[in-house]
């Protein structure tokens, strides 16, 4: 049997929040970003990854379908961390 993935739903009061002015948050934990942030700023797009197609064994694949969504990434992930310590 699948084991079900559930999602816990957001604790936000996300109707208060709509009917509140901008005025009575509190952003004192998270200040404005000014100009000079935005002139010093630089955008970085993620590099594209290539679609492989890669055989696995079954119980390894299964594992990571276990995890959840996003196992693809993780495996990506894992393979990246291995690769990183044999090149150092």
């Amino acid at each position: 049997m699948k084991k079900k993935i559930t999602r816990a739903g957001s604790k936000t009061n996300w109707a208060k929040l709509a009917r509140m002015k901008d005025s009575e948050i509190d952003t004192s934990e998270i200040p404005e970003l000014g100009p000079d942030f935005f002139r010093n700023a630089v955008l970085r797009m993620p590099k594209p990854k290539k679609m492989v197609s890669i055989r696995l064994d079954d119980d390894v694949l299964s594992w990571f379908k276990r995890q959840g969504r996003g196992y693809q990434t993780k495996i990506n992930e894992i393979l990246k961390v291995y690769m990183k310590a044999k090149t150092v």
